[in-house]
């Protein structure tokens, strides 16, 4: 049994639900009733609408409920169009979803740019003022009473039969999971896991917050669209109690049920809360409770909905399998090789910031040479970790300059600054949850050899020659910090040292010009601390500029060319290993150590 599921894991995942779409296809020449067909339509028309919330909730972590008012869009601009005698399917199509695309950017660019639960409430009150909408233009769109009059579709001037409509629903349900597909699992969907795990992550990759989510809402925007249309030529007739706010809840109940973090937990909710609110039909009055109900147990009592079920049980299997079944070899590790890399020369002059009336910096310098490792260190409060978030881009100067090979960084965005050559690593280690150690380091490289979104889900040349060059640097940079033999194990479930490793491998995958190392070696065990320290001293003879924030103090001393010492928010001292290591005092305000007792201290700060 274990060998057999090894076999069937082994084909490609999209063969399963691409067989369920062709079954799908051929129910009505199969003999299907009528009202299997018509339930099968709707929950087809429910999942495009749950899977552009899926988008913007599972995998950008931004709640959004505007997605009904697409879905009104598109109904309402096939519907005017229809009653006008503008009846081919293909035309209403593009417009359904151009109108959705509209409503989409009109509600997200100022809810995204506004932040925090903006969105949520911008998409709510869009649900709320589609009845008043529609009123305003009673004339076109038929108000309260609804729109009727709309001819039957045709498709190349001809009428198109219930059994061809039912058909291209199913197809073009299939073409667009398929399509979303493509994009969940190439960088932009990977990037957007990221985003949804932490923007600050995210934007030291060189993700632009903003753009990646207004990309997901406005992506989203186009299936909801498109159900419309085809919603709108099901029944010929439209009224705003369709797209009322218990639809709304009803999305969004399939969503979190179902499973928002995945491609095809979208159907899987829309077939769950379809098929039972039908089996309901005598409990109207009872629809937002068992809508709540299904919320409550899709989102409290397992979390990421059946999808995220069935993901763990299948990785259990996986595991299960693996260990009673003799699995070839993994590939081997990719040779840990640095060739020649381009430094930066980054310069800090003469910094500070405030927060509130407490001084963080005060007219702080740092210049930090390609080759060459430079070390910031200083007790807990120094100022230190703000400098980093300084020179990264998420925190503005209150005076001084920052520059790069003499280019001004100061004041541009986090995300441009990554671009520009910035990496970093972070105190506590940020790492996205359901990642693979590979898959986590090959999201460093995002801003690097650009895909288009449409390259990617047409899966263009490009797609293809990006995405293994994504996948060898991404081996390299394992073999650097010694993960290779982990490459298939959850990121996120690695212990402390290796998670701090595996940041250094996301920081240098993109090939930076500078590279800020924010107390990597803390958790670090004696060999996982030789494995950095010969890394850190392989990348400076490379040519890279290394920023080492470090409390290790004899670790310092053996890899810095030049140290900086902070204390109370300013430059206490500055010289060379040896120089520090004499500095009376540094051995008192960061060590602690009596100037009489400098000559034999041996050790480490504590920060």
């Amino acid at each position: 049994m274990a060998a057999l599921w090894l076999r069937l894991r082994a084909v490609p995942g999209w063969v399963w639900p691409l067989i369920i779409g062709l079954a799908l296809i051929v129910l009505p020449y199969a003999g299907a009733e009528y009202g299997v067909i018509r339930q099968v339509e709707l929950t087809m028309l429910l999942a495009l609408i749950v899977s552009g919330m899926n988008l913007s909730l599972g995998y950008a972590g931004e709640l959004a409920m505007g997605q009904v008012a697409m879905y009104a869009a598109g109904a309402y601009t096939a519907g005017i169009m229809g009653a006008a005698g503008i009846t081919e399917l293909w035309l209403q199509l593009i417009a359904g979803a151009a109108a959705a695309l509209v409503v989409g950017l009109i509600s997200g660019i100022p809810g995204l740019r506004l932040g925090s639960w903006s969105l949520a409430m911008t998409s709510f009150f869009l649900i709320l003022l589609i009845p008043d909408v529609l009123s305003m233009f009673k004339g076109i769109t038929g108000g309260r009473n609804g729109l009727a009059g709309i001819q039957p579709p045709t498709l190349g001037g001809e009428m198109i039969d219930q059994s061809l409509f039912y058909v291209i629903i199913v197809v073009i349900s299939i073409l667009w999971f398929a399509v979303m597909r493509n994009v969940i699992v190439s960088r932009h969907g990977t990037a957007l896991r990221v985003l949804k795990q932490s923007p600050v992550l995210a934007s030291s990759m060189g993700i632009s917050v903003f753009r990646a989510k207004l990309t997901a809402y406005a992506l989203g925007a186009l299936p909801a669209g498109l159900a419309g249309v085809l919603f709108a030529n099901l029944d010929l007739f439209i009224s705003p109690e369709a797209f009322s706010f218990s639809f709304a809840m009803t999305v969004l109940a399939a969503s979190i049920f179902g499973g928002s973090a995945s491609v095809f937990g979208a159907v899987v909710g829309a077939t769950v809360l379809q098929f039972g609110m039908n089996q309901a039909t005598n409990f109207q009055q009872y629809g937002l409770i068992i809508t709540g109900a299904f919320l409550l147990f899709g989102g409290v009592l397992f979390t990421g909905g059946l999808a995220g079920l069935a993901w763990s049980f299948v990785r259990r299997l996986d595991a299960a399998a693996r260990s009673k079944v003799a699995v070839a070899a993994e590939a081997p590790a990719a040779a840990a090789e640095i060739g020649e890399m381009d430094g930066a020369h980054l310069q800090v002059t003469d910094v500070s910031k405030s927060f509130g009336g407490n001084k963080a910096l005060t007219d702080v310098s740092v210049d930090a040479r390609p080759g060459a490792v430079t070390a910031i260190i200083g007790p807990n409060g120094s100022g230190k970790t703000t400098l980093l978030n300084m020179i990264s881009g998420f925190y503005r100067t209150d005076a001084g300059a920052i520059t790069l090979d003499g280019h001004e960084v100061e004041g541009q965005s986090s995300y441009r600054v990554a671009r520009a050559g910035v990496s970093r690593t972070f105190q506590t280690p940020n790492i996205p949850e359901k990642l693979t150690v590979l898959e986590a380091v090959e999201a460093g490289r995002y801003a690097s050899d650009r895909v288009s979104m449409l390259s990617s889900i047409l899966r263009l040349p490009r797609y293809w020659r990006v995405r293994r060059q994504d996948r060898a640097e991404a081996e390299r940079a394992l073999a650097l910090v010694g993960l290779s033999a982990h490459r298939h194990e959850l990121a996120n479930a690695l212990p402390l040292g290796n998670r701090r490793l595996l940041e250094v491998a996301r920081s240098l995958v993109a090939t930076p010009k500078v590279l800020l190392l924010d107390e990597v070696a803390s958790g670090l065990d004696e060999d996982e601390l030789d494995v950095l320290a010969s890394l850190i001293g392989r990348l400076r003879d490379a040519g890279l500029t290394v920023v080492l924030v470090e409390h290790n103090f004899q670790l310092v001393l053996r890899l810095s060319d030049d140290i900086y010492v902070l204390a109370h928010g300013k430059v206490m001292a500055h010289g060379t290993p040896d120089e520090i290591e004499r500095d009376p005092r540094v051995m008192q305000e960061y060590l602690g150590v009596a100037p009489d007792d400098a000559a034999t201290h041996h050790g480490g700060g504590d920060d």
